[in-house]
């Protein structure tokens, strides 16, 4: 089996090479091309405006000087097109991807434009709970229970053009309770919070930030599994109409 291993926190951040980890377990044909920086947030945009970039930084291991969907796209279009992937992995990636976070976040977006492609497409978070840590998140949880999530994926059925989303709990790999299969969480839109400042010229400037996570969340849903210590496998699917509309709104053009 053909893997290739990318993400959205670039090249060199540490969660990749647990991704290439996990991969290792199931083949040892992995390539890595992944974004040559970070791309939080990027969701599923590409690159139109400008060239792209890829440097080689060993056999099989480039960086793109774009998107996580540039680089899947340079990956299975040009870099591995007479050989391309059996399995896309996408992560690890630093932080949750939970509930809304699936249309912002670059790592997923990687794994839709895998599924795109007709490829098995996982993307994988680790969640932690503590603000400010940046490489210092503790992967842990995710090698030690990467491989025995992703083992049942591989032997299950997905339909096509679907992609899994894992997010893995910020708990020590031993306390995590076991794996919970669960649709998309919504939260409160509320919870975001702009931190506002001056810069020294006297210019006003702004960052997004996440306000306070909420408590009381829908059952069976990706929130509600790592609230309660569980690794959450999220089936997602990349057709987005809202079929049960369409009959009120051609009755709304008669």
């Amino acid at each position: 089996m053909r893997i290739l291993v990318t993400n959205d926190d670039g090249y060199h951040a540490p969660g990749l090479k647990v991704a290439e980890a996990i991969a290792a377990a199931f083949s040892d044909d992995v390539w890595v091309v992944a974004p040559a920086d970070e791309q939080s947030g990027a969701g599923h945009s590409l690159t139109l405006t400008r060239p792209l970039r890829v440097r080689r930084f060993a056999e099989k291991r480039f960086a793109v000087s774009g998107t996580p969907t540039d680089a899947v796209m340079m990956a299975v279009a040009k870099l591995m097109k007479d050989s391309p992937p059996d399995l896309i992995l996408s992560g690890v990636n630093r932080g949750a991807n939970l509930a809304e976070d699936v249309t912002y976040s670059g790592t997923v977006s990687a794994a839709m434009e895998g599924a795109l492609a007709s490829i098995r497409a996982v993307a994988m978070s680790q969640v932690y709970d503590k603000e400010g840590m940046g490489d210092a998140v503790p992967f842990a949880t995710a090698q030690a229970w990467g491989e025995r999530v992703l083992r049942p994926l591989l032997e299950s059925d997905l339909a096509p053009r679907t992609l899994v989303n894992v997010n893995f709990p910020a708990l020590p790999a031993d306390a995590v309770k076991g794996v919970r299969v669960v649709g998309q969480g919504l939260r409160d839109y509320g919870r975001l919070k702009i931190v506002s400042n001056t810069d020294p010229r006297g210019y006003d400037y702004h960052w997004f930030a996440l306000g306070i996570v909420e408590k009381d969340v829908a059952p069976d849903t990706d929130l509600a599994a790592i609230a309660d210590g569980y690794v959450a496998v999220t089936p997602l699917h990349l057709d987005m109409t809202h079929h049960a509309a369409i009959a009120g709104l051609r009755q709304a053009f008669r």
